[in-house]
């Protein structure tokens, strides 16, 4: 575990080394390495904000297995990641507008595209994992915040639907 975060910390440095070399024309860098850096920036910004209170409760093994997955992510797996999220902030906005319930087809749909995106990162899916998860939605205002920005009961809808689906 902290040989990992060595390691990530390691890989960190000499990218951001590179980046600032890059800046400053001494060197180029390819498109793969600005990738690279670029996902070396969401984890290491992801760790920081984020790294204690997901490793208090997820414990050490679900947080590295998780940072590398992003790591380990190629541009199509990224762009894949950020298109189901998006996708699942559509149908719970289109939900949502519609009174969908949250046991209904839109409900299980919506869950299993959720499921798919958790699943691009998390080393291990459960039901009982992903219902917590999504119990967390609503009792901590930072979800619900960024579920509800463009429209109130988004995140409520989401908890409801995992609750339900989740098996």
């Amino acid at each position: 575990m902290l040989y990992a975060r060595q390691a990530q910390t390691t890989a960190l440095i000499e990218t951001v080394q590179k980046t600032i070399r890059s800046l400053k024309g001494e060197t180029e860098m390819s498109d793969t390495e600005k990738f690279e850096a670029f996902k070396h920036k969401i984890v290491w910004e992801n760790e920081a904000r984020y790294g204690a209170e997901v490793r208090a409760k997820y414990g050490d093994g679900q947080a590295d297995a998780a940072n590398a997955a992003v790591l380990a992510m190629t541009e199509a797996d990224y762009e894949r990641f950020e298109a189901l999220k998006d996708e699942v902030q559509r149908a719970l906005e289109d939900a949502v507008r519609a009174g969908d319930d949250p046991k209904g087809p839109s409900g299980e749909r919506i869950v299993r595209l959720h499921k798919t995106w958790l699943g691009m990162t998390w080393r291990d899916y459960t039901a009982q994992a992903h219902r917590a998860l999504a119990a967390g939605y609503t009792a901590d205002e930072r979800f619900t915040a960024y579920y509800d920005r463009k429209l109130a009961g988004c995140a409520q809808f989401l908890c409801d639907a995992v609750q339900y689906w989740a098996r």
